[in-house]
């Protein structure tokens, strides 16, 4: 999918939106730190470049299907976190708001369930700060429904549970788009440690 995209030279120049802003300094991502809800390349009338859109089919492996905006980007630009809307194209809800899409990141996640992770972080986090962040993702969600709507809506909080812990991916991905997430954080922090343990002396 990128690669058609490279070749069929859709995915370049990088040109800004016209009356769009431009982020600068420390936090654009183009000088090494990812920013949060970030649009920095040319985009579509969503929003989304189709860079960005044939980046994220190849992370997903599929065609997305819904809409979308890149919300946290990898010190390259590529995409790490996406914000998805809270309907399908054809009106299914989505309740994951937050989705990550980084190889990497997804594959250190997935390290860390095989090995016990959404039972541990269950044990470690406060309940009570759990169920809190669960109203809180869903508020956030459900306020970005449009206006009048009466079809299906999403249900649940991270990764669409109302309580515990379903999905660390969902949880570590609102963390890093800068939600008050406690697993998240916990995520962070095992990911932190097992990245200072593999490093050489």
């Amino acid at each position: 999918m990128r690669a058609w995209a490279d070749a069929a030279g859709l995915t370049g120049p990088e040109v800004p939106l016209a009356g769009a802003e431009r982020s600068s300094g420390a936090d654009d991502p183009r000088r090494g730190g990812p920013e949060l809800g970030a649009e920095p390349w040319a985009a579509g009338g969503d929003g989304v470049s189709l860079r960005d859109w044939a980046e994220v089919a190849e992370l997903l492996g599929r065609q997305p299907q819904g809409a979308f905006r890149v919300w946290v980007r990898n010190p390259d630009g590529s995409p790490r976190v996406i914000r998805n809307d809270p309907l399908l194209a054809d009106g299914t809800p989505m309740p994951t708001r937050y989705w990550l899409v980084s190889a990497a990141d997804c594959l250190a996640v997935s390290r860390l369930e095989s090995r016990g992770g959404v039972r541990k972080a269950e044990a470690a986090v406060d309940a009570s700060a759990l169920e809190a962040a669960h109203a809180r993702y869903a508020a956030e969600r459900d306020a970005a429904l449009p206006a009048g709507h009466t079809g299906p809506r999403p249900a649940g909080g991270v990764g669409g549970t109302r309580r515990g812990v379903k999905c660390l991916h969902a949880h570590y991905a609102w963390h890093l788009a800068g939600g008050a997430d406690p697993v998240g954080e916990w995520v962070a922090a095992r990911l932190a440690d097992e990245s200072t343990a593999a490093a050489p002396p």
